[in-house]
């Protein structure tokens, strides 16, 4: 289409004569720069091209757009000629529309990438203009710690693909403050994060909105710190749950219950009695407010077994229960539900036991008398060959059904005849049976020694873990220093277990060693006695 000119008067450059300035008056044009150049024939003529900006490759410029078509895009940018935008530098995204980027009228910045191809035309980029301008954005955020906001423009492995102006990575693991399943779910939708890694000779951005969401709820989480105190008993869901115990949500703040604050009873893994989505009441034991941790206590909410024992049943009381572990130096039986004491080989039966197992079986349903009642270690010592025949148990103190009577055992004489009153063979089962002591203390001995160095293994364990905690949080990873935190509690607990075991098999060796001595000195004493019979002795 052609383009009617329309003449337009010009009002006069300086230096130019009018008619109503007198020939003799007239000054000769100065050639001046910016406004007179020297034309073809030697004559001034004004500069117009002084009249347009001065433009330099890699500059930013400001442009107006004034047509869109599929491939290309024209920018007015008040130069000579307008710029074009190949649709390849519209977007960091691939496969653009160009209609659906930019429209016409629309005032845009471009980087000059060529003034002059090899057609004269002068070359910009929208996408490189975004990208040196949002660079120096990304960059001042991540020196200020403020947040940056994008639209999620892929799903790739392991995270998401934000348009900042640059391509921004945000991993999977920091898009929310709990794993994300689906991060489908994100496309299309605006993030604020926070730039946690720069690097510009790779064009790198690395990002985290978890960190985000964090900030947002610190206010939250102070509220509860301030709400909550030890000893308060609240309401909570659990969050997730791992291997060192449960994580409950406290309406904005997760606090933790290691898995010995689970139940009185033993509890060989957190999922066996909770479940994510669960509403519990918990207590809470110890608040590190400088930490922002929170240690709860599920057990604390239900009946301690323990209070009850002290409060039902005395020493040499006889109750009933149910053996639930056979070792070598005993049988353990638990007489309430979280409540076991030890009852020793040798207070299995009156007759020497060389191996438990010979005497009771787990799930075997007992009777036994109370030795000894240790509140404050809550321990238990308990006898089997001390119940008298006939003797009835006493009610059990939480009211649940009986186990049944202790089992018939058939200790007869017909089982174990008698010795006929021979000191000689007395003699020789005492010596039998202190030997057999002497071996079961050395073993007792020997266990404690393994439980001793397994418990300093555990102790040196749960101490790297802790550093490694310290180091995770100091790098702000505050997921794995979490875990690494529960994991150094829960191998110190462990610790503390195996050293109390050790203890104990140590207080077993020495006991079996006494009994040793004992029955050894019975038996010199019955070695030197004469034999009892109705024959005289001969000459």
């Amino acid at each position: 289409m052609g383009v009617i000119a329309r003449y337009t008067p010009r009002s006069p450059m300086a230096n130019q004569p009018t008619e109503s300035t007198p020939m003799s008056t007239m000054e000769v044009p100065v050639l001046e720069d910016g406004v007179w150049i020297t034309g073809p024939d030697g004559e001034l003529v004004p500069d117009y091209d002084a009249t347009f900006p001065t433009i330099n490759e890699g500059e930013v410029v400001h442009g107006t757009v004034v047509r869109v078509d599929k491939d290309e895009v024209l920018v007015d940018i008040g130069y000579k000629s307008e710029g074009v935008i190949p649709v390849s530098e519209l977007s960091i995204r691939r496969s653009v529309n160009p209609a659906d980027e930019v429209s016409v009228g629309e005032e845009i910045d471009a980087l000059v990438m060529q003034k002059e191809d090899a057609e004269g035309r002068l070359i910009l980029s929208k996408k490189r203009a975004r990208f040196e301008l949002a660079w120096k954005a990304i960059e001042a955020a991540a020196e200020s710690g403020e947040a940056v906001t994008g639209r999620v423009i892929e799903v790739v492995k392991g995270g998401l693909i934000l348009d900042l102006g640059v391509r921004g990575f945000l991993p999977a693991s920091l898009v929310d403050i709990r794993r994300v399943q689906d991060l489908d779910e994100f496309t299309g939708k605006e993030l604020r994060c926070k730039v946690i890694e720069l690097n510009r000779s790779r064009n790198n951005v690395v990002l985290s909105r978890r960190a985000v969401l964090e900030d947002e709820r610190k206010e939250m989480r102070q509220a509860i710190l301030d709400r909550l105190n030890p000893g308060d008993v609240v309401d909570g869901q659990i969050s997730n749950i791992v291997d060192f115990g449960a994580f409950v949500d406290l309406d904005g703040m997760d606090g933790l219950i290691h898995i010995s604050e689970l139940s009185w009873s033993h509890v060989n893994h957190p999922s066996e009695v909770l479940e994510i989505g669960q509403t519990v009441k918990v207590k809470v034991l110890d608040i590190d407010r400088e930490r922002q941790r929170i240690s709860l206590g599920l057990k604390q909410t239900q009946s301690d077994p323990w209070q009850q024992v002290l409060e039902h049943y005395h020493e040499d009381d006889v109750v009933e229960g149910r053996v639930t572990k056979v070792v070598t130096f005993g049988a353990f039986v638990e007489i309430l539900p979280g409540v076991e004491g030890l009852v020793h080989i040798s207070e299995l039966a009156q007759h020497h036991v060389e191996n438990p197992r010979e005497v009771v079986s787990q799930g075997d349903p007992v009777n036994v008398l109370i030795l000894e009642i240790d509140g404050d270690r809550r321990r238990l010592s308990l006898s089997l060959k001390r119940v008298e025949e006939g003797a009835q148990p006493l009610p059990r103190a939480d009211g649940a059904e009986s186990v049944h009577a202790t089992p018939n055992l058939q200790l007869s004489e017909d089982a174990f005849p008698a010795s006929a009153g021979d000191p000689a063979e007395e003699a020789r089962i005492l010596d039998d049976e202190a030997a057999s002591l002497a071996e079961d203390a050395t073993e007792a001995d020997e266990i404690a020694t393994e439980l001793a160095a397994e418990a300093v293994v555990a102790e040196a364990v749960a101490e790297e873990l802790a550093e490694e905690a310290l180091e995770a949080e100091a790098a702000g990873d505050e997921v794995a220093a979490t875990e690494l935190a529960g994991q150094a509690l829960a191998a110190d607990a462990t610790a503390v277990e195996l050293a109390e075991e050790a203890i104990a098999a140590e207080a077993v060796a020495e006991e079996l060693a006494e009994e040793a001595i004992v029955d050894a000195s019975d038996a010199e004493e019955l070695a030197g006695e004469e034999p009892v019979g109705d024959e005289e002795p001969t000459a």
